[in-house]
């Protein structure tokens, strides 16, 4: 693993982590955006099983967005340009041509991407899994407002518990009362992996406004380049799957992959089937021969 850190243009700095062949050229490296409250160190056993499913000569470089790890805090001023700007600044100095956005970071992959041609600045490839992009009222946001007072107020239990039923409708904990979940969740903030969510909750409130503030429409990414690749879990929250269809119904000549048996988590769990399939869109390989008989594969849609 190569660690660096990048200066970006308004005087932060972005630290990133790469993984596989260190000289890879940039047709084969790809930039992996992280979702929301999550730092690089949460992507490493993803990241090092793709670079192994790519194969010799691939890279993946991780980095920690705005507010996390090492990268420095998110400015007065943050909003998606300065994601965009960071992807831009990844891009330019690993030399990176695919890029793979998870969660809140398949929304920062699709943004940047639909600016990026504007400008004639295209990816080789682009693939997003549950992208957290707001089309259409997909997503309620309804909760966010509860969830920035609740941080805003140090209250870690309330902000967990908001985020707990707005991430997983329909579990067993969205079911629990208000009140409880909160006491619950505050007990459970003392876990590691909760205490690193409670260093990130102020960037996080900044993050979700910044990706769900302005309602999107499917039409708004048209312009991305064919090939785009639309990924979705099986057994994640319902929305993803229905944002990731109207997105793939929009984009002509993308294509569009239901996990089955995937959960949102998946990608930083570096489960081995997400791992596949992720391999093969970007090596243009089938690492697991035919397609198995569980997966509706890559759904091609005629080029526009």
């Amino acid at each position: 693993m190569k660690e660096r850190v990048l200066p970006t243009h308004d005087g932060g700095r972005l630290a990133v982590y790469s993984y596989g062949t260190e000289d890879a050229p940039g047709e084969r490296r790809v930039v992996l955006i992280g979702g929301a409250f999550l730092t690089a160190s949460i992507y490493r056993p993803f990241s090092v099983e793709l670079a192994k499913g790519l194969g010799d000569g691939w890279a993946v470089d991780v980095y920690d967005r705005r507010g996390r790890g090492n990268s420095s805090e998110q400015p007065p001023d943050y909003s998606m340009a300065t994601e965009i700007a960071d992807v831009r600044t990844v891009m330019d100095a690993t030399g990176a041509r695919n890029i793979l956005g998870h969660s809140l970071g398949g929304a920062v992959a699709l943004n940047a991407v639909q600016e990026f041609s504007g400008i004639g600045y295209v990816p080789d490839k682009l693939a997003v899994y549950d992208a957290a992009v707001n089309i259409d009222d997909s997503i309620d946001t309804g909760w966010l407002g509860g969830f920035e007072d609740a941080v805003n107020n140090g209250e870690v239990g309330r902000a967990l518990a908001y985020m707990t039923k707005a991430t997983s409708p329909g579990s067993v904990m969205a079911r629990i009362p208000d009140p409880v979940l909160a006491g619950l969740m505050a007990v459970l903030s003392r876990t590691k992996i909760n205490r690193m969510f409670r260093e990130v909750m102020p960037s996080g409130v900044g993050e979700l406004k910044a990706a769900y503030d302005e309602k999107d429409h499917a039409r708004d990414f048209s312009v991305l380049p064919p090939g785009t690749h639309f990924m979705a879990g099986g057994k994640s929250p319902s929305y993803y799957k229905v944002t990731a269809e109207r997105l793939h119904a929009a984009v002509p000549g993308s294509t569009y992959q239901l996990s089955p048996k995937c959960v949102h988590g998946s990608i930083p769990a570096a489960v081995k089937e997400l791992v596949a399939d992720i391999s093969a869109y970007f090596t243009g390989g089938n690492p697991d021969g035919p397609p198995r008989p569980d997966s509706p594969g890559a759904i091609p849609v005629p080029r526009g």
